[in-house]
Formats: C-alpha cells, structure tokens, sequence
C-alpha cells in the first residue's frame, strides 16, 4: 500500500474516537459556560494545566523511547516490560506522596480548602500514567481498532458521567419529593458540588481505560532489563525535557493568567481563555490522532530507501489538511462555531485565529522532529522545547500584567506569546533537520498553502456582509476555491494516492 495511504488510514482509525469523542465532549464547553461561571470554569482550566505538566513528568519520554528500542532490539515484549514497569514503580511513588501530603500541596497551589481536588487528580494522573506503555504497545503492534475503541469508551463514560451529573440529578433533585427516591438520589449525588463531578467524571474513566487495558498488561514478563533501561532512560531523558518546555508552552500560559492579573479578575480571565481556547478543536483532534498513527509509522519505515522522500511528502499533505482545518473554523467562526461557547466567554474571540495558526506551528514541528528522534539526537529536542518555553514564558510575564488598554495585556498576550514560541520551535527545528537530517520538504508548496488559507481568512475580515446567507455562501465559495486550488496543484499526488 501507498505508505501516505496507509499513515492517511491510521490516522483516520486513530482520530475517529478522538474526532467523536470529542464533538460529544465539545457539546460539554457550552454546558460549562452556562452553568459555571468565569471563575469557577477558571478553576477546572488550571487544574488540566498542571495535570498536563505533571503527565509529562511522569512519563519522562519513555513511549517514544518504547518506540525506538521496539524497533531497534526487536524484541517487543522484554521493552514492554521494562518501560512499564519502570512507569509503575514511579507512578507509584506519585500517588503515595500525593496522597500522604494532599493538604499541603493544595496550600502551595491556592487552594488550601480542596486537598480531595489534590487526592482526585493524582489518581486521574496515576491511572493515565499507566495507561500510556499499554496503548504505546498497541500502537506499536498495528492494533488501531482496539486503541480507538478503549479511547472512545473513555471518552463516552467521561461525558455520559457529566451529563448524568451536572444536568439530569439536579433536574431529579427538583422533581423527586421525599421518601426512599429523595435519600437514594442524595446519597449518589452532593447538590453542593459542581465543578467537583467534572473531576470525579474523569477519575471514574480513567479507572475504566486502565482496567480495559488489562490483557495487555496481564502480558508483561514482570521482569526489567536494567542495561536496557539505561539505554532507554539515557535516550528519553531529553524528551522529557522537550515535553516538559512543551507543555509549558501549552499550559503555561494559564498558570501565569491566574497568578499575574489582579485577583479580583484572574480565575475569570483564565475561564475566557481556556474556554476560547477549545474552539481550537479541529486543529488539536488531527494533530492528535496524526501524532498517535505518525510516531510508529515514522520509525517503522525509516529503513526504506525513499524514507526521507516520503517524510516530505507526508508533511506537504499534513501542511494542506491543517491548512483547510484553520480554514473551516475561521470562516464558519463567527456564525456557527463561537455559538457552542457562553456569551460571557465570547469576549475573547480575538485570541482564536492567533491561537489556531500556533497550533497549526506546534504540528509542523511535530513532524519535523522526526529527525532527531531518528538519528537518535533527542537532546536537540530538550534545546529547541526549552528555547521556545523560555521565550514563551518569558513575553507572557513581560505582556500578561500590562494594562488592560494595551493589545499585549491580559490572554491577548498569552495567546501571541505562544504563537512566538511555537513558530521559533518549527523555524530552529526546520534549520537544524537540514542540517543532520536532511529530508527534501517542498517548501514552496509549504508557505503557498498556509499562505493562502490565512489570505483568504482576511480577506473574509476585510469583505464583510450583513445578511448570514450571503455571508456563508461567500465564505463556502472561499473554502471551495481553496480546495480546487489545491486538488489542481496536487493532481498527480492524489491520482496516485486514490489509485494505490
């Protein structure tokens, strides 16, 4: 098979949970702008921020490095083993001390009265630390289906839990009158609570997938390699750097949002941002599943003599799709997508094409980074991740606390900071690959296309109609030109993509 073809096909099978998953999980962003306030939707946005950081931490590189040794030693089961147990033994020493020390970690972060929150997120963080060498292995081992379906199981349990919840058991609250149905339903359900099931929503999925996850955990040799493990740890110990600079740059932003404006307005500033920050949904869900189906892929063929052809190949197909992705949420943005979210969060709208087109940067530098992942080179990654968190981090306090007259201040700021760090990663990323691995992307085709699609997205700021039909039906003229435009250009590709 056609091996664009074939990566197309994972990346569907691997994207399909995440794409439905996730359209059912973004019906839940107009649910929590209606319910919660600013605020309290604030709170939920930096709790996910340091659960990213802490997911980093606490895999420390090890599924990229399953990949590699995977293909490299070619004995799956003995790195399986070593990885995971090597994630169990330290997930294990997170949870206890997390657990032991609740009260005084909820102190430090600012929220002195909820260590349960503390309690509730080091197992969620535990159980998907756990979860991550079993579905690396099932991705190693071409075994889309059953990864889709464990996530999307996941995915569904954690809104199904939601809903039942935040909607329907405060609806039987009101209608359940006294007696044994009245006592039942208070003794499943705290009306006092709110954001709280959000979190117990997720902790009761993420217990689920772990469980799920089972038979390929049952599997393991229960035996680590320790010469294997130095190697591995040694490969990885960058990446965990990488990630960390790169979670930074993806998280960050709120941490500073909530400790650098003025307290009377920071959690609500925060819930804004994070919820306008969702709208990035269709970029994030390819990005996503692309990263699941390209990492084993990348590795796998790279023994093939027109690897690095197919590399650049692949990034001119990846730059078109997230090209047309960027397109479709900004031209349908202010009539149909921006709707999902709460009027009192619509205010940061000017924050979503900046924030879509870094986005867009970040997936551009995944691929990229396949060259030193590749030749083995991962302390580049730690270089150009932690170059791009420190500028990232550092435009944010220079612009967060600014005033609130100011275009820089406030998420504006963050929003632009991350654009800045990201689009520096890919350039450093794309210079440096020439040079130690040098893979013949077609530039030219790369900046036409993305050129192009932010071109005609200001052209739509520029040419504005009053009438909502006039103004779709020339917005979905603009996305079909851009579309034909393409499929002209990329003619002979795709005729041999379609005929493979």
């Amino acid at each position: 098979m056609n091996p664009i073809k074939r990566l197309a096909g994972q990346t569907a099978i691997y994207g399909l949970p995440s794409i439905i998953g996730r359209i059912l999980g973004y019906l839940l962003v107009p649910l929590y702008t209606r319910v919660f306030t600013q605020a309290e939707y604030g709170v939920v946005n930096l709790f996910y921020a340091y659960t990213a950081l802490l997911l980093v931490i606490l895999i420390y590189g090890m599924e990229t490095a399953f990949f590699r040794f995977a293909e490299k030693e070619g004995d799956k089961d003995r790195v399986f083993s070593t990885a995971f147990l090597s994630i169990l033994l330290s997930t294990s020493g997170f949870i206890l001390l997390s657990l032991a020390f609740s009260g005084s970690i909820a102190g430090w972060i600012d929220y002195p009265g909820h260590p349960e929150y503390v309690v509730w997120f080091a197992l969620i963080i535990g159980f998907d630390v756990l979860s991550a060498i079993p579905f690396a292995k099932l991705r190693a081992l071409n075994r889309p289906i059953r990864f889709a379906f464990i996530k999307l199981v996941n995915i569904l349990l954690n809104i199904s839990l939601n809903l039942f919840f935040i909607l329907l058991c405060p609806w039987l609250m009101k209608h359940a009158g006294t007696g044994f149905y009245e006592h039942f339903l208070r003794f499943i359900y705290n009306p006092d609570w709110g954001i709280e099931y959000i979190f117990i929503s997720n902790l009761a999925a993420s217990l689920v997938v772990l469980i799920l996850l089972f038979p390929e955990i049952s599997g393991l040799r229960w035996r680590m390699d320790p010469a294997l493990w130095r190697r591995m740890f040694i490969y990885a110990l960058p990446l965990l750097f990488a990630g960390l600079a790169g979670v930074a740059n993806e998280t960050f932003d709120r941490i500073l949002l909530r400790y650098l404006l003025p307290p009377d307005i920071a959690e609500a500033e925060v819930g804004v941002y994070g919820a306008c920050y969702k709208i990035a949904i269709l970029m994030t869900l390819f990005i996503q599943a692309y990263r699941y189906a390209a990492e084993p892929f990348f590795f796998s063929y790279a023994r093939e003599k027109d690897a690095r052809q197919t590399y650049a190949r692949v990034m001119t197909f990846f730059v078109i799709t997230v090209s047309a992705l960027f397109l479709v949420t900004m031209l349908y943005l202010d009539d149909i997508v921006i709707r999902f979210i709460g009027k009192d969060f619509r205010e940061g709208r000017p924050v979503i094409p900046i924030l879509m087109l870094a986005h867009l940067f970040l997936g551009v530098y995944y691929n990229l980074s396949i060259w030193y992942k590749l030749t083995g080179q991962t302390i580049y990654g730690a270089y150009l991740s932690v170059a791009g968190s420190v500028v990232t981090i550092a435009l944010n306090i220079l612009w967060i606390p600014r005033s609130p007259d100011h275009y820089l201040s406030g998420y504006m700021g963050s929003a632009w900071a991350t654009f800045i760090g990201y689009g520096l990663m890919m350039v450093f990323s794309w210079i440096l690959g020439q040079k130690f691995y040098k893979i013949p992307y077609h530039l030219w085709k790369i900046v036409l296309y993305l050129g192009l699609a932010v071109a005609l997205y200001y052209l739509t700021v520029l040419v504005r109609f009053d009438g909502i039909f006039l103004r779709l039906a020339f917005h979905t003229a603009l996305l079909a030109a851009y579309l034909v435009f393409v499929g002209f250009a990329e003619k002979r590709e795709l005729k041999a993509f379609f005929s493979s």
